[in-house]
């Protein structure tokens, strides 16, 4: 089965062509202009040098969060695009699970994070292992402080784009470990691993159903709701 999966959560946009669980193809890329201004042209060159078609795409699969409002918006919304005009079931699975999938060896804990903004981060901590990330902690949203106290005396490896962040928070009181660049942010390859391994396990879905993973409310729409709430006092 032809498995087309992309990722566009943080600063990096991510297209990535797997039959199975063999890849064959994957873009990366990390420029100034929006997700929604490259993440299609990546997708039809991705598919155009594979030698595959749309029609041959057995399952779209997607990082549907936590991450960039925009970004996971963007990403959502092409893939319920492209699994509509296809009729393809999808998949969303998580960013910050796709982001610890680089790191198959590492002895400790790895923590995932999506910069929140206001030093808060999205995160969740996974145990490395070849057969893939096992998940300790769900993906939540969690103050700095506050992701300090969950973290044990294990070596830590920070990935994502909140890593930096974590790092420079967490070194002096942590054994905390940056990863390199080019392996810090999630691969469209690692969401196409996890897409397979969902839909094997049944959580395929119409792409009418699939949803983008906030975790927290938009900027906007938190404001909207404050300013309705004062105007009710």
């Amino acid at each position: 089965m032809n498995i087309l999966a992309v990722d566009t959560s943080s600063v990096t946009a991510s297209a990535a062509l797997c039959e199975d669980d063999r890849l064959l193809g994957e873009t990366y890329v990390r420029v100034p202009q929006t997700h929604s201004e490259t993440l299609m042209p990546s997708v039809c060159e991705l598919l155009r040098r594979c030698g595959v078609t749309f029609s041959e795409i057995g399952l779209f699969a997607v990082a549907a969060g936590p991450g960039s409002f925009t970004g996971v918006r963007i990403g959502v919304a092409a893939v319920k695009g492209m699994a509509m005009a296809w009729g393809a079931p999808c998949v969303g699975v998580s960013a910050l699970e796709a982001a610890a999938w680089n790191h198959p060896f590492f002895a400790g804990t790895v923590c995932a994070a999506m910069d929140a903004r206001r030093r808060q981060v999205y995160a969740a901590l996974f145990a490395a292992s070849p057969a893939g990330p096992a998940r300790l902690s769900p993906d939540h949203a969690v103050a700095l402080e506050e992701l300090s106290a969950e973290l044990g005396k294990e070596p830590v490896l920070l990935v994502g784009d909140g890593a930096e962040l974590c790092y420079n928070a967490f070194k002096e009181e942590h054994s905390c470990v940056l990863a390199p660049d080019r392996l810090r942010f999630t691969h469209a390859g690692a969401v196409a691993a996890l897409g397979l391994r969902a839909f094997r396990s049944g959580q395929a879905l119409p792409p009418d159903r699939l949803l983008p993973v906030y975790l927290r409310l938009p900027q906007a729409e938190r404001e909207l709701r404050a300013r309705t709430a004062q105007k009710n006092d």
